[in-house]
């Protein structure tokens, strides 16, 4: 903007106090930039005493929780899973059928290149 387009505005502008900055405003800057921490401090702060103790007590209740869920899950796999119901639903007659069942399949994959052959 400049000058020439609005008068008042630069008028009320330049009757306006300066702001006031501090002469050690510079210092107070770079001291604030210094006390920053960097990554490899924040990483070592982890690894004090006080810390690393929790975080190691917390690990530790972890992995018992996940133990225990395991061993719950598969000791309840095991007892249901001990005879598919698949198997338990044939019927002793139907064995005979089943013998040659393997027989059949080799036949069909044989005649897999047969125009003639249906599914």
């Amino acid at each position: 903007m400049r000058r020439e387009e609005d008068q008042q505005l630069w008028d009320l502008l330049g009757k306006a106090p300066m702001p006031v900055v501090s002469p050690f405003f510079a210092r107070n800057v770079l001291r604030e930039v210094r006390r920053e921490r960097s990554w490899r401090e924040a990483a070592l702060e982890w690894l004090q005493p006080r810390r690393a103790t929790s975080a190691a007590a917390a690990f530790a209740v972890c992995l018992i929780i996940a133990f225990t869920m395991v061993d719950k899950v598969g000791m309840r796999d095991s007892h249901e899973d001990d005879v598919p119901d698949v198997v338990a639903q044939i019927d002793p007659s139907d064995y005979e059928v089943v013998a040659d069942l393997d027989v059949l399949l080799a036949a069909q994959e044989d005649d897999s290149w047969d125009d003639t052959a249906t599914l």
